[in-house]
This record gives structure tokens, C-alpha cells and sequence, in this order.
């Protein structure tokens, strides 16, 4: 059974089409980047999924249970991280956590004693949340997501604003769930956070673009291409490239070679051999490794034009 569901998820506000026919599946353990611009949609597809609010059509099931028919027992199963996490500034963070702990069946005492020492934050447990920074209160919000130990956690944008040393704990706190065994339904904008810590990622814009691994979607997208730096370059050596069977285009720089390779370990040896003939100086092969953002503006970039 997948973690999470889709059939044709619709979501409209008056004219606006917010999320259309979103069809897909989210296996259990899996951490899924939900990537697209602002507007796209994300926030409004994890409000439905968290049964915040309910589908204009379509359906979905979360851990098994239908979105508009089991909304209690969903958020016992899930932990949702908003963007903008709200807590009583005026009460401590030890009381922020117990006030949410005990609309669950657990030991609200134990859970946030574990949570604040796991988040680094035994030691301000008793401080007022409104003198917190950010970073501060990001952890807890983290804190109160896990509190009753769920199966499937809906994260938004959870390293935003946060200083590299919080940003870093977070996404290693998100590795350690993955190992657990947790569901991670990520929603962010920075790639290489998805790239680092998503199984899948999921291009999104009111509508579904595209649902791959990100190796795979760069394998859709772009043909395999090597970069070749010389200390110099010249139209011999780039005659001599052009003519090799095994080469397809060839775009030149002022010191370098961009070319398509059939089979880059087999026929490497061959190439750095023809150019050496040629009385070029070779400083460095490689393969070029197309990144998440360049697969992601290729993809949004598709859904744009007309």
C-alpha cells in the first residue's frame, strides 16, 4: 500500500484552478521532493492531503485512510510542518510542546523532554518562545511535528531562513527519518536540499509536470555530453574530433570542447588519443553532470512555452 495516494486531486478557488488532476503515488519510506514555483499549488495539495481542506474533485488516501472521510484518524498517522509554524510567544517552549502533545495519545511528558534535548533546546525549555530567533523556532516546530511519532510527514519549506549550521541539522535529521523508515513529503525551493535528500522528485505547477528520480528525469532531458579542457585550442583539434564516428555534436569554447559520447568509458581513450595527435594538451575529461536546477528550468521552462 502506497503512503499516499492520488486520483485526479482537483482543487479550484472561484475561477483559479489551483491543483488539476494531480494523479500520483508516494511509496511508504520514500522522501519525495514536491518541487514548483510560488503559486503552484504545493501549499494547497498538503493542506488537502493533511485534510485541512477538501478537494473540488478527486480523490486521495494518506496511510490508507480517504482524506474526506477519516480527517481525525489522518492526523494522528501524519506530522505537518507549515511554512510559517504559529506558537503562543507568550508561553515557554516546554509549554508550547506539552499544549500540542496532549491532543495525542502519548506520554506528553516524555515526548517533549525527548524532543527538546534531541533539538537542542533542553536548555531554553523554560524561555518565553517570542524570544526565540528563527532557527530556534524552526527546530521546535520540527520538535512538535514529531511528537507523536507519525508514519508520514508533510514538510514545507523546512531550511528556509534558517543560518547553514540549522539548515544542516535539519536536512540530517530528515536522512535520519528516511532511515527510519518515515514518509517524507518535502515541498521546497531549494534543489540542492532536494537533490541531496529526495528518492523522487515531482515538478509541479497547478498540474503534474513530471515524477522521476532525478537521475532519471536528467536522462529524459539531456544527452550525455563530455567537457574536454585544453590549454589551447585550435581548428585541427576540433576537425579531428568531428571526425570521429563515435562523436556526435561539438560545441567549442575558447580553451574547451563540449561533445556528445556515445559510451564515455569506452571511447575516452580514443578521444584523448586523437587530440593528443594533434599536439594537444589535454588539462582534464569529464563527464558533464547536469544539475537539479538546470532539470528543473528545462521542465517548467517546457510547461511555459506554448
Amino acid at each position: 500500500m502506497a503512503a499516499i495516494e492520488t486520483q485526479n486531486l482537483t482543487r479550484t478557488f472561484g475561477n483559479l484552478t489551483a491543483v488539476e488532476n494531480l494523479t500520483m503515488q508516494v511509496e511508504q519510506g520514500e522522501v519525495l521532493g514536491f518541487l514548483g514555483p510560488n503559486g503552484a499549488g504545493k501549499t494547497t495539495t498538503v493542506r488537502m492531503l493533511s485534510g485541512i481542506i477538501s478537494p473540488t474533485a478527486g480523490r486521495a488516501t494518506v496511510a490508507g485512510l480517504e482524506i474526506t472521510e477519516s480527517v481525525e484518524e489522518i492526523h494522528e498517522r501524519i506530522g505537518l510542518l507549515t511554512e510559517t509554524p504559529g506558537f503562543y510567544d507568550r508561553l515557554s517552549a516546554r509549554e508550547n510542546l506539552l499544549y500540542f502533545g496532549r491532543f495525542y495519545a502519548i506520554d506528553a511528558e516524555e515526548q517533549v523532554d525527548t524532543y527538546l534535548k534531541r533539538f537542542g533546546l533542553w536548555e531554553r525549555q523554560t524561555d518565553k518562545v517570542g524570544t526565540f530567533s528563527k532557527g530556534m523556532k524552526q527546530r521546535l516546530a520540527l520538535a512538535r511535528t514529531l511528537l507523536h511519532e507519525p508514519d508520514i510527514l508533510f514538510l514545507d519549506e523546512p531550511t528556509a531562513g534558517l543560518d547553514p549550521k540549522s539548515a544542516k541539522e535539519v536536512r540530517d535529521l530528515i536522512m535520519d527519518l528516511k532511515r527510519m523508515g518515515r514518509t517524507v513529503f518535502l515541498c521546497t525551493h531549494n534543489l540542492e536540499e532536494a537533490e541531496l535528500l529526495c528518492d523522487r522528485i515531482a515538478v509541479f505547477q497547478a498540474r503534474l509536470i513530471a515524477l522521476d528520480t532525478p537521475e532519471n528525469l536528467r536522462s529524459s532531458l539531456f544527452r550525455r555530453e563530455v567537457v574536454v579542457e585544453l590549454e589551447s585550442l585550435d581548428d585541427t583539434i576540433v576537425m579531428a574530433v568531428r571526425n570521429l564516428d563515435f562523436v556526435g555534436t561539438v560545441r567549442k569554447d575558447e580553451t574547451s570542447l563540449t561533445l556528445e559520447l556515445r559510451d564515455f568509458d569506452k571511447n575516452r581513450p580514443a578521444l584523448v588519443r586523437a587530440i593528443v595527435e594533434k599536439s594537444g594538451n589535454i588539462k582534464s575529461v569529464y563527464e558533464k553532470k547536469h544539475s537539479l536546477e538546470d532539470v528543473y528550468l528545462a521542465l517548467t521552462r517546457e510547461e511555459e512555452q506554448p
